[in-house]
């Protein structure tokens, strides 16, 4: 499970994210979305520990700066970033090392198969197309079976098998209790597999809704975030 608790990022006079609080479930997907500039990244490199920040962020009750907290989940950038001289395989053999996964080459033949980069071992990561790139950090990120994700805009670049590939993978990852956080302005893309929305607005959340509350309202999800970006204004979380 993941927890967020007043969770505060200045930079100078500019506050990027302005206490946020939630907290996502074991086999729960939160999507959180919002505007350009709205925080939503910040928000996620903050709860990764990639950036300083005020507040406290727990992993299974573990706080997020600690090497327990960082073993526990994985991370897909918006940005993928390879090691320009290391090979796919190396890559994987790289977090498998860093993470102390045993037995994990067939999981990381799986998971390349899966992402149709079985035949792209060999390559270096500075030969990887864009969207080879974020396939490649895919992988890298499911490889130690991590009980929560951190999915910053995960689907641009992807060609079409990868992106029902990876639908498919987070649904299976749902069902075994992981707790996901995706972020995503593409709300058609999760319209089917969400569980949880947070709507961010100026750095703060704007508005968190149930699946079962929305559908309560007749709403879908893309109208709730029109009526709450678009409307009078922020309402309570």
């Amino acid at each position: 499970m993941l927890e967020v608790y007043n969770l505060t990022k200045k930079y100078g006079k500019l506050t990027a994210n302005d206490n946020l609080n939630f907290k996502v479930e074991n086999g729960e997907i939160a999507v959180l979305c919002g505007p350009n500039g709205a925080g939503k990244s910040t928000a996620i490199k903050c709860i990764t520990g990639l950036l300083r920040f005020q507040g406290n962020i727990l992993f299974d009750g573990k706080n997020n700066k600690s090497i327990e907290a960082k073993r526990t989940f994985g991370y897909i950038p918006e940005l993928p970033a390879p090691i320009e001289n290391l090979t796919v395989g190396e890559h994987l053999e790289f977090i498998a090392r860093a993470y102390r996964v045993r037995d994990w080459k067939p999981r990381a033949e799986e998971l390349l198969t899966r992402m149709e980069m079985n035949d792209k071992t060999n390559k270096l990561g500075k030969e990887l197309s864009k969207g080879m790139q974020q396939k490649l950090s895919i992988c890298c990120a499911l490889l130690p079976s991590p009980r929560t994700i951190l999915l910053d805009e995960p689907l641009v670049g992807l060609d079409p098998h990868a992106i029902k590939e990876l639908k498919t993978m987070l649904i299976e990852l749902k069902n075994q209790g992981c707790s996901i956080l995706l972020s995503t302005h593409m709300l058609d893309s999760v319209r089917d597999f969400w569980d949880k929305v947070l709507i961010m607005m100026n750095g703060r959340i704007a508005a968190s809704r149930t699946r079962s509350e929305v559908e309560q309202t007749g709403e879908n999800l893309e109208e709730l975030f029109f009526s709450i970006t678009e409307g009078a204004g922020r309402e309570p979380a």
